[in-house]
């Protein structure tokens, strides 16, 4: 991303951006130096169910956001512990060229961004349990955080690789009613939107949509580049999700609650 950059080439990377917070400094800045756009694949950001969600938790709907939470998760049943990835994906089972992290950063940074998304807020402390980040097993496939936001509420976000049949939820509660996502953080269009508020009750079906989402990442992209504006997801939301993960990881390895910077 960063060669691409310095080209004088627009970058779309994968989540979350890059594997460290040096590296990814490092790729802003230089985005940044030659006038280019940098954009991350965040497609929970393009699902019309959750733009709707945070259209209506900004407009007041809710009231006061008080509690926000999201689980995602996958997996086989029998499989206790996931096979690991081998051949050209076998670099996943390396920490170092990973962050030190494999469920948060495969699936988790979707979740935690999606909250930050929602919300508006930025995430300045959490604490993690997982099942890794030691000697024996370097890498979870397993993790649960417990959050707290920049703008007050607190929250949780669970996610994991050995959990079939999970049904990929959101839910933000506030003082006057609460918005619920079922089963539609995947990615692929699909799932419901409940909202129940004290203005407004409704639900709404998403019919499946294999590439909706990942075309709508792109469109995105495309005009961010034709419009002279941020991407959905810019560099610096991809940023604030290697911190995340890196506090994630400093957590879990300490048993101590990690407080961040507002980026």
């Amino acid at each position: 991303a960063t060669m691409a950059a310095n080209a004088g080439k627009h970058v779309l990377v994968e989540k979350p951006l890059s594997v460290n917070m040096a590296e990814g400094i490092e790729v802003l800045r230089v985005a940044r130096e030659r006038g280019v756009k940098l954009g991350v694949g965040m497609h929970l950001r393009h699902h019309p169910g959750h733009i709707e969600a945070q259209r209506l938790i900004a407009d007041g709907a809710l009231g006061t956001v008080a509690l926000a939470q999201s689980q995602i998760g996958q997996g086989e049943r029998g499989n206790v512990h996931p096979e690991p990835r081998a051949g050209l994906r076998d670099w996943w089972t390396h920490p170092e060229l990973v962050g030190g992290a494999f469920a948060m950063l495969t699936i988790g940074v979707h979740a935690i961004d999606d909250l930050q998304f929602l919300l508006g807020q930025q995430v300045v402390e959490l604490a993690a349990i997982t099942d890794g980040q030691t000697s024996e097993q370097p890498l979870e496939n397993l993790a649960t955080m417990c959050l707290r936001f920049d703008g007050g509420a607190i929250g949780t976000m669970i996610c994991g690789m050995r959990l079939p049949e999970f049904q990929n939820d959101v839910a933000i509660h506030g003082s006057d009613g609460k918005v619920m996502l079922i089963n539609a953080s995947w990615p692929r269009l699909q799932g419901e939107l409940r909202v129940s508020s004290e203005t407004l009750n409704k639900t709404v079906t998403y019919e499946p949509d294999f590439v909706y989402l990942v075309t709508k990442n792109i469109e995105d992209f495309q005009r961010a580049i034709a419009e002279d504006r941020d991407p959905a997801a810019s560099g610096m939301h991809g940023l604030k999700l290697v911190q995340l993960t890196e506090g994630m990881v400093e957590s879990a390895k300490t048993g101590r609650t990690v407080k961040l910077e507002v980026l």
